[in-house]
């Protein structure tokens, strides 16, 4: 038995250098592409860019349910944006609260007879209404299906050539919406792009615009945005860099809308539709050897709220585990397969491994870690490796992001939020990473039992998350 709990030790030491040095070497390939993404962004004009863009018709699919508080000013947001062509269609998903009351006042709706430009199945359409106001702001009335059922309803009836699908909760700069439409522009096989999000709490929003950037006041928020630095700045760039982007965040992401609709829009029966929908595009135009690209490119900038209670964020996590599972079941049969290049034989084995398996992984290896140093089985040197490996190289791949962002687009311009950043990264590792470990355990248990909900999130609003900011003034 001793002589197993070494060999699995051993095991352990493998597993997270694997882990760890993957990481770093996404973090390099991302360190190269933002310093030339950035070099490049210095010599474009947002104004060139807008006009250029404006060819471009796009529509904004937003779902809603029971939005009421903030849908208001979320679509005042978004009516602002700099564009010249877009559309913007609110799905009321069933809200049982005054969600579709408070858009019919708020922007003069009335009922309008659309044809629909998709076929994609969905729950009953009750009606869809125009803005007498701005003729570019359409609300889809329907039966609740969930935001993937929501997703596809603002498909059908949408006019873009290209579509952006968002939360009602995230607020996009202005300019958004011209630098995620340039890579279509760029290269017509371009199928989706991936912009990234950031998190809103601390900042000062006015006029549904971001002005004062900062941190959040609570600890746990303050956790994510370091979250998010290290997932969109250097997992998500590195992985661009080569060519197999898997994940496009539900929150902020553009779509060919003819391609989505090829493949049959989100799919409905996935917590993960967002995920699910990139992977099944990859594998889509791979089995018809349609030439393509799907990329994260990393300055349209959208900004949502993050759970600021441990039970909101524990079932955003474990839902998220729950989706990626879903995912790998479903498109189990791409996995190690030359056919789909390096998403098949890179990405997803990557996914499975350390994503999906790892706090499985993670959980028995501190186990089987503090037995063997209990017995006095573990060397010193042994003890020094697991910790460098499991502890300390994080903390150094979380700094390391925290350095993209001051190298690359710096919207923590205070001395003291760059400080506190990067003492996250050191502490993070000591407590908030194994509760996270252990919500992400959970989830892949709840997958395995088919069980789950969606869970939902209280929202602040635009003017709740920006207390933060406030109480930094005062």
């Amino acid at each position: 038995m001793t002589g197993l709990l070494q060999v699995f030790n051993v095991f352990i030491l493998i597993y997270f250098a694997v882990l760890n040095g993957f990481y770093l070497f996404l973090s390099i390939l991302a360190f190269k592409s933002l310093r030339t993404y950035v070099l490049r962004l210095r010599s474009l004009n947002i104004d060139d860019l807008v006009s250029s863009s404006g060819g471009l018709p796009v529509s904004l699919i937003v779902p809603a349910y029971n939005e009421a508080e903030t849908i208001v000013e979320s679509v005042r947001s978004l009516l602002t944006l700099r564009y010249s062509d877009y559309e913007i269609i609110v799905v009321n998903d069933g809200s049982t609260d005054a969600t579709l009351v408070r858009l019919i006042a708020e922007f003069g709706l009335r009922r309008i007879a659309r044809v629909a430009t998709s076929d994609v199945s969905t729950e009953p359409i009750r009606h869809v209404y125009q803005s007498s106001r701005h003729p570019g702001l359409f609300v889809v009335d329907k039966d609740n299906g969930g935001k993937a059922d929501a997703l596809n309803a603002g498909l059908n009836y949408s006019r873009g050539a290209i579509f952006c699908a968002m939360d009602a909760d995230t607020l996009l700069e202005a300019d958004a919406l011209a630098r995620v439409a340039r890579p279509f522009l760029e290269d017509t096989s371009t199928v989706a792009v991936g912009g990234i999000v950031r998190i809103i709490n601390g900042c000062d929003v006015d006029g549904g615009s971001i002005g004062d950037i900062g941190l959040p006041r609570k600890l746990l928020p303050r956790f994510q945005v370091l979250e998010y630095l290290r997932a969109f700045l250097a997992s998500r760039v590195g992985w661009d860099r080569l060519g197999a982007t898997l994940i496009i965040s539900g929150a902020f992401g553009a779509f060919r809308r003819s391609t989505v609709g090829a493949v049959g829009g989100f799919d409905t029966r996935s917590v993960g539709e967002d995920m699910e929908l990139v992977v099944r595009l990859h594998r889509y135009c791979r089995d018809n050897a349609i030439p393509y690209k799907i990329s994260f490119i990393p300055d349209p900038v959208a900004w949502t709220e993050a759970p600021e209670k441990l039970s909101q964020l524990a079932a955003q996590r474990d839902r998220w585990q729950r989706g990626l599972a879903q995912v790998i079941a479903r498109h189990r049969s791409m996995i190690g397969r030359r056919r789909y290049g390096i998403p098949g034989m890179v990405a997803l084995p990557y996914f499975v491994a350390f994503e999906l398996l790892g706090p499985v992984v993670e959980l028995l290896g501190w186990v089987a870690f503090l037995i063997a140093l209990s017995l006095g089985l573990v060397s010193l040197a042994h003890a020094v490796a697991f910790l460098a490996l499991a502890v300390f190289l994080g903390s150094a791949l979380s700094v390391a992001s925290v350095a993209l962002e001051e190298m690359s687009f710096r919207r923590y311009r205070r001395s003291r939020d760059l400080v506190t950043l990067l003492g996250l990264a050191l502490v993070e590792s000591f407590g908030y990473r194994q509760i996270s470990t252990y919500w992400r355990l959970r989830g892949l248990v709840s997958a395995l039992r088919r069980d789950g909900t969606w869970g939902e999130m209280q929202r602040g609003g635009f003017k709740g998350v920006a207390q933060g900011a406030e109480a930094r003034q005062s």
